[in-house]
């Protein structure tokens, strides 16, 4: 076998122009200076770089990481993993790969020395745990990232409004620009649910495989400059929940990694964060209809009544469970008004 990747297709990203680079408000310069990336698709692991595959102290990396499939989550089929590094951007082709080229995989996945830029890891994660036993760690969730920006400079948002990746790019304070070809992909996946397994991969599955990640690095640092020490905590905290949050096993998380704990110098203030954990209610079966109320009316007054975040798995699962994360106060709270309403049944 030939273990060298292919070269054959490049993506570009638009660079800032110097203006540019020191305003957080300007967008990137599609029609200026860009850097040109290979895309490699990868169907053995020895095709991935080694400083991923054997992650190591000493050679820390931050890589943009996003997963496609056919209902991605517990129960469908991942089938492409990509990863974009500082140089190149990484098909891993689960499909072709299979298992193996999924298990060497693994050490980087849970690595605290690879960091992985993710927007909204919750599916993701899931379907890596059940379907290849991985434990998605060390992850910064541009969604969360987002939220918490908004927060810090003193905006609110609703308890259910949570930015779209799209919307992230079309964000001037990001990128500003357009992601017309998502839509298009979208149309795809309702035309035929199993476009991501054909092979081989066809050029507008490359192109729309590599955009999901090619701007992750870009907008990772421009968020590092923003958000301070509080909130670089709450990030890492909530992303390890998102990661946990759908991944439910019999021992209450005890083989996942621990939480981030909170740093000295923040835990000194009078106003130290709160630790925040994530709570699994079960929910009588065939009631989550009444718990979540006409037309979701009594799930939003409780996440408006509470500083947490509430989720369901809706129709991808898992059933008859509310996951709840935030501050342990607040979490505590959630959980009495959300057994009132099942008492009330």
């Amino acid at each position: 076998m030939d273990s060298s990747p292919p070269s054959s297709y490049k993506t570009s990203i638009p660079l800032p122009s110097e203006s540019e680079s020191d305003s957080d408000d300007k967008p990137l310069n599609q029609e200026g200076p860009s850097a040109s990336f290979p895309i490699h698709i990868v169907t053995h692991a020895s095709q991935l770089p080694a400083e991923f595959l054997d992650p190591s102290p000493e050679k820390q990396l931050v890589v943009g990481f996003d997963c496609e499939g056919v209902d991605l989550c517990r129960s469908g089929t991942l089938c492409i993993m990509q990863l974009a590094l500082p140089d190149a951007i990484y098909l891993v082709d689960a499909i072709q790969g299979g298992e193996m080229l999924m298990k060497a995989c693994k050490p980087a996945l849970e690595s605290s020395y690879i960091t992985k830029v993710i927007h909204d890891c919750k599916r993701d994660s899931e379907a890596l745990y059940f379907q290849f036993g991985i434990k998605l760690n060390n992850v910064v969730d541009t969604q969360i990232a987002y939220s918490l920006i908004e927060e810090q400079e003193g905006r609110k948002r609703s308890p259910y409004d949570y930015i779209s990746f799209v919307g992230l790019l079309a964000d001037p304070s990001y990128c500003g620009i357009s992601y017309l070809e998502k839509e298009e992909v979208r149309v795809l996946l309702r035309q035929d649910p199993n476009f991501w397994t054909y092979r081989p991969l066809s050029e507008l599955m490359i192109r729309a495989a590599a955009d999901d990640v090619r701007f992750l690095l870009f907008i990772y640092h421009k968020m590092m400059e923003k958000l301070n020490e509080r909130s670089l905590l709450y990030l890492a905290v909530r992303g390890a929940l998102y990661c946990r949050s759908f991944c439910i096993n019999n021992n209450d998380y005890a083989d996942w990694p621990s939480l981030p704990p909170i740093p000295d110098k923040l835990n000194t203030d009078e106003n130290a964060p709160e630790e925040e954990i994530l709570s699994v209610l079960d929910v009588p079966p065939g009631k989550m209809g009444r718990v979540i109320g006409r037309r979701g009316a009594s799930i939003l007054s409780i996440k408006e009544s509470c500083h947490a975040e509430i989720l369901m798995g809706g129709a991808k699962g898992p059933p008859d469970k509310v996951f709840i994360m935030g501050p342990v106060g607040q979490v505590r709270k959630a959980e009495a008004m959300l057994r009132g309403r099942m008492l009330d049944m």
